[in-house]
């Protein structure tokens, strides 16, 4: 088993040619998995966990409802942001400057072969980053992510997650909203769920953050959650 992950940070890059990247990475990964079936000596598969920061882009999940984007391609061009339908779980989010996203993609055989285990780690790491500024993340029964407030009609999301995966390859990952424009939410239902509003850090905390201290906070969590050995930096 390989518990070592390839790192990079591919700064702010277009939504389409990442998604396109993630799936030659598990392209690769499922050819290797394949291959390891009939061979004597298995070749050790790879796993990545990849850092971006795309322009403004709305994306709907393979169960999505379309009608949860609520403006027309016109409105899309006149704020400067693209939409897709994508292969990942999940209904509709937005991506833009000022937030984090993570992409791991990892051959789960390599640490554990539980999708919701997976999750739910996903979800502790970022709960544990968000603890260090002073904000109580919480899981909400049935709504994958974290939020504010569980429970209160001040319940607010921070961080989505929505993932895919293919013979335990994932691929897709989670949003953590640390210095995002939150008025692009107003344009979708987020995540399909009415009457819940999104954060962000700095509207919690009403400052600006460091995001490459966020960035190094996630990784930290992200190591000791997942039993990681080590982090390899590829620029």
């Amino acid at each position: 088993m390989n518990k070592k992950i390839t790192l990079m940070d591919l700064g702010p890059k277009d939504y389409k040619e990442v998604w396109d990247f993630q799936t030659e990475l598990l392209d690769n990964i499922i050819s290797v998995k394949r291959k390891n079936r009939h061979a004597e000596t298995p070749e050790i598969t790879s796993n990545y966990f990849l850092f971006v920061e795309h322009p403004h882009v709305y994306t709907l999940g393979k169960s999505g409802d379309q009608d949860n984007l609520l403006i027309n391609e016109k409105q899309l061009q006149e704020k400067n942001a693209t939409y897709y339908k994508i292969n990942r779980g999940g209904d509709i989010t937005y991506h833009g400057p000022g937030q984090i996203v993570g992409y791991p993609i990892l051959d789960l055989e390599n640490f554990f072969t539980d999708i919701h285990k997976y999750l739910r780690l996903l979800e502790e790491v970022i709960i544990k980053t968000i603890a260090e500024y002073g904000l109580k993340g919480e899981r909400s029964k049935g709504e994958t992510g974290v939020w504010l407030d569980v429970g209160t009609p001040f319940a607010r999301k921070i961080c989505a997650m929505g993932i895919r995966s293919s013979r335990w390859v994932t691929m897709h990952g989670f949003a953590l909203n640390v210095n995002t424009d939150l008025g692009y939410f107003d344009n979708i239902i987020p995540c399909g769920i009415r009457g819940k509003a999104v954060t962000s850090i700095e509207a919690e905390l009403n400052k600006k953050i460091d995001i490459e201290e966020v960035k190094q906070k996630i990784l930290n969590h992200f190591k000791r959650e997942f039993e990681v050995e080590e982090f390899l930096l590829e620029v």
